[in-house]
């Protein structure tokens, strides 16, 4: 994963006024924290770090008042119903470092013919690995499996450097039957001899 590049401003004002005022402005307020350095506080372009997070675990190169920092999106914060990006706490990071993240799995493939569905169980998994290359996603393929068979975490295929930190035995994808409910005719439908109650109109 390849660092994107944001130019950032040291944020002078506080408060939730302020920080209304910085997003009415198109700049959204963040903090880099991190390494035992004082937390910083500063304000981003709300477009380009709003296009720059669109993955998980987005790696970022903030220049601040000349100095670099490279640092990663640990937590956004959206509006609910807008979702727009309110604030970005920003984790230091070093080159050659390792850092523990939460990664997407994305699952792909097609089971055997039959009647076989899987539930995804866990969504991400946590690894840990270098903080200039991390995965973005796990792939995990289900490809001809057939109803019975278990993904669990131990089997995800991780990439060259990506080491698991989720319990092994963790069930990642669970495969089978397929249960279809015959629920018979409905309650609210009269039974074959029954005379539907007539509608009188005054």
């Amino acid at each position: 994963m390849s660092e994107q590049k944001l130019a950032g401003t040291t944020r002078t004002d506080f408060g939730k006024g302020a920080a209304r005022k910085a997003r009415v402005a198109g700049q959204i307020p963040a903090v880099i924290y991190g390494h035992g350095a004082d937390v910083m506080h500063i304000l981003l372009p709300a477009k380009a770090t709003t296009l720059a997070v669109r993955t998980s675990n987005a790696l970022l190169e903030i220049d601040v008042d000349g100095e670099s920092h490279l640092a990663l999106a640990k937590d956004i914060q959206r509006d609910p119903i807008k979702q727009i990006i309110e604030h970005i706490d920003l984790l230091t990071v070093r080159k050659g470092e390792k850092v523990e993240v939460e990664v997407n799995v994305h699952v792909e493939g097609e089971l055997a013919p039959g009647s076989a569905v899987f539930n995804q169980e866990a969504n991400t998994v946590l690894v840990a690995a270098d903080a200039t290359n991390l995965p973005e996603t796990i792939v995990v393929s289900i490809e001809g499996r057939t109803a019975g068979e278990h993904i669990y975490a131990k089997d995800l295929q991780l990439p060259s450097g990506v080491e698991l930190l989720l319990d092994p035995e963790t069930m990642v994808i669970n495969i089978s039957e397929s249960t279809v409910q015959d629920l018979g005719e409905s309650a609210d439908a009269p039974a074959e001899g029954d005379v539907a109650p007539e509608v009188v109109e005054n």
